[in-house]
């Protein structure tokens, strides 16, 4: 391999939002009379917002309009980011933050690739906001994973082919997207379990010997 770029997934990767997830969807959807737990919110990881949505109303009593269900996923979202209010760099482990700075330091080029469209906040909160050479999110893509474009559109954003890149996932689907993608890949978490993942990680500092083995 000739690594040159990385690609980190944010939730579950790079910091902890699945606990704000969890509460928004809830709320709304205990708003709506629609059962909604745990089992069910580990479904939308990695999945964009209007897939999850898709998913919760699978457990719903009655239809919805197109324009009911873009209301519903805003009201979702709106509770999401007061959440994410509560937020700080304290958010962002000293692991995670000292692993950014080495690889940095290694001349890797660095990359989100995310669905979330609220990524740019949620660097801005744990002050990462200026640290990353791209970012791929939820604003600029039409596909959710398992689709490959949030990974494709970060590798075009660094100027590398995905066969130069390694994308870190904690989620399954995350990996799937990365391997009809053509990228290497490197699991952590659910991910790490993954029968065909690159890496298995155990924590993140694992990366920096990783990368260490396949850029001798």
């Amino acid at each position: 391999m000739d690594i040159k770029g990385i690609i980190f997934d944010l939730d579950g990767v790079i910091c902890f939002t699945d606990k704000y997830h969890y509460l928004a969807w809830k709320t709304m959807a205990d708003k709506y009379r629609i059962y909604f737990d745990e089992t069910i919110n580990n479904r939308l990881r990695g999945v964009g917002r209007m897939e999850s949505l898709e998913i919760i109303l699978e457990r719903a009593d009655r239809n919805y309009s197109r324009s009911q269900k873009e209301e519903m996923a805003e009201e979702k979202n709106e509770i999401y980011k007061k959440l994410l209010n509560k937020m700080t760099p304290a958010d962002l482990s000293d692991e995670v933050r000292d692993t950014l700075q080495e690889l940095r330091k290694r001349g890797y080029l660095l990359a989100i690739g995310s669905s979330s469209k609220n990524t740019k906040f949620i660097l801005e909160r744990i002050g990462l906001k200026d640290f990353f050479d791209a970012i791929s999110d939820g604003t600029n893509i039409s596909r959710s994973k398992p689709d490959p474009e949030v990974f494709v559109k970060a590798a075009d954003f660094l100027g590398l082919e995905p066969g130069e890149c390694l994308v870190v996932e904690d989620a399954v689907s995350g990996v799937d997207a990365a391997i009809s993608g053509g990228f290497y890949s490197a699991g952590i978490g659910e991910a790490s379990g993954h029968l065909h993942v690159t890496i298995k990680m155990s924590s993140f500092e694992d990366l920096l010997d990783c990368c260490a083995i396949i850029n001798p």
